[in-house]
């Protein structure tokens, strides 16, 4: 019997997204087959096809296989049949349910389909964001799972940031077949890219002992990749993790010893947390020195007295500084990628960090005017 399950390929995310990819649209079938292999490599959990295409989408594809309609009678009991536009009234022919929004009447019908199917994919691209607001609340408090048609990575950020919990996955409707892996780093978790400046060292001082939090995550971590961490919100430096070996202490690639316990650290959509709010099982945003990022789960956050030191950093006329313990196995970022220990920093090196220019009020980004020292 067929079964709805997401991809046991996503470890890093915070809940498991659905990805099935609709090709049954193209008239190619060579553009067909490409996108199928194309889902197949991206770990999609269902491909839409078309009736005719069953004996040789099975050549390609050992996963779920749906159809739009009734299921033809000389398909198998493993496809699974979708209703299109179907009557609330009438009795569901199929467990899910694809229903287009143009306008408020079809909103409303949508929330009647989420109490009598297990799933309903809505195609509401022309509103964006307002209906699957209200939509996602329905499905919800229905116990009934929403995934939303959309056609490209900008369309899939969007279905799945909107509230806390976004949909629970999407119907991929690819114009190219190079679309489908970036969809699929999106739904596991990816989040957009961020502008990285290089900042400039302009003095380094102990500062006494204090307590420090080190952040170690579920994941294993890279050469180059780090937490934004800063003493004023609109400006943070990379803290690098703790990747790398030397003659006197074993790498720990989860870690990153993210300093004094007051910092900020820059988290998922474009929010702040305090370093001593972090708790295990929240999500942590990773962000390498090229700017690209991605969402890994804390397991443990150990909080601990040692000495410290401030490094004071400009980019521009701002300046902003990090307090960080003072030891070797504390790293910055060269521009480069290349890590470099606190331990030794000179005035005039270049680091890579990340300016916001924006206030914050509990974690969120704000317009007005605010000073930190």
């Amino acid at each position: 019997m067929w079964r709805m399950q997401p991809s046991s390929s996503s470890s890093d995310r915070r809940g498991a997204r659905l990805l099935w990819v609709r090709v049954d649209q193209d008239s190619s079938w060579k553009k067909r087959k490409e996108a199928i292999q194309k889902a197949s490599e991206a770990g999609a959990e269902l491909v839409v096809i078309d009736p005719s295409d069953y004996e040789r989408v099975r050549m390609l594809w050992k996963k779920p296989i749906g159809v739009i309609g009734p299921r033809p009678g000389d398909l198998p009991e493993d496809v699974l049949p979708i209703d299109l536009d179907p009557e609330p009234k009438q009795e569901p022919r199929a467990r899910v349910a694809l229903q287009p929004v143009a306008a408020a009447k079809d909103q409303q019908k949508v929330m009647d389909l989420l109490a009598r199917y297990e799933t309903v994919i809505v195609d509401c691209r022309d509103w964006r964001i307002i209906p699957l607001e209200n939509l996602i609340a329905a499905a919800q408090s229905a116990g009934s799972k929403i995934l939303a048609t959309v056609s490209g990575p900008e369309d899939a950020s969007v279905a799945i940031d909107v509230l806390e919990r976004g949909v629970d996955g999407v119907l991929l409707e690819p114009k190219h077949a190079e679309d489908i892996p970036r969809v699929a780093e999106i739904l596991r978790g990816r989040t957009p890219p961020l502008e990285m400046i290089e900042a400039e060292v302009v003095s380094l001082a102990p500062v006494g002992p204090g307590d420090r939090a080190c952040i170690d995550t579920c994941s294993l971590l890279e050469h180059g990749e780090g937490l934004l961490v800063g003493s004023q919100a609109d400006g943070m430096v990379l803290v690098h993790a703790e990747t790398i070996e030397t003659e006197y202490v074993q790498s720990r690639p989860f870690r990153i010893n993210a300093g004094a316990i007051h910092s900020y650290v820059l988290s998922i959509r474009n929010t702040t947390r305090y370093l001593s709010d972090l708790r295990s099982g929240d999500p942590a945003l990773i962000v390498r020195f090229d700017g690209s990022t991605r969402i890994v789960t804390i397991g443990r956050v150990k909080i601990e007295t040692r000495p410290l030191s401030m490094v004071r950093l400009r980019h521009g006329g701002r300046e902003f500084g990090v307090i960080l313990q003072n030891a070797e196995t504390i790293r910055l970022v060269r521009p480069d990628g290349t890590p470099v220990a606190i331990t030794d920093l000179k005035v005039g090196d270049r680091v890579v960090g990340y300016v916001s220019g924006e206030a914050r009020h509990f974690g969120m980004s704000i317009q007005e005017k605010l000073i930190e020292r």
